[in-house]
């Protein structure tokens, strides 16, 4: 089944609505980075269903996408930057160590993922899931 276009077209702007009024700028990089990074999660996590057929390049390119955004993650919250529509917890900064470990976790995850084949890419999304779990459960609202 498609989705009829109203849908599509929700499912599009959800993410721009949750950045709608966000003043600062480090905040924003923050929320884009890793919007890129669950976009080429969810069509990684597509291919591994069977929902969308595997397709090496775009796969790759996702791949990619979720290995560079990831290696952003200790620059892009370095400085402790607020916003009411933040979703980081303050506890990021006082857990500095543990924070940046679980982005370096995130980005080999995604280094790690084999996309030969659909069974082989389900089997290693459930380390790049785990690695996005482990770190929104504790730091993210």
């Amino acid at each position: 089944m498609r989705p009829t276009p109203l849908l599509a077209a929700l499912l599009i702007a959800t993410p721009l609505l949750a950045h709608d009024g966000v003043k600062d700028p480090q905040v924003m990089a923050r929320m884009d980075s890793m919007t890129a990074i669950g976009a080429a999660t969810k069509t990684l996590g597509d291919m591994a269903k069977g929902t969308t057929t595997l397709h090496q390049a775009k796969a790759r390119m996702a791949r990619d996408t979720i290995v560079t955004q990831s290696g952003k993650i200790s620059t892009l919250f370095e400085t402790e930057a607020t916003d009411p529509k933040s979703e980081a917890l303050p506890n990021i900064w006082t857990d500095w160590e543990d924070f940046t470990t679980k982005g370096d976790a995130l980005k080999a995850a995604a280094k790690a993922l084999d996309f030969t084949d659909q069974a082989a890419l389900a089997a290693s999304m459930r380390s790049l899931g785990g690695s996005c779990g482990a770190c929104h459960k504790v730091y993210r609202k």
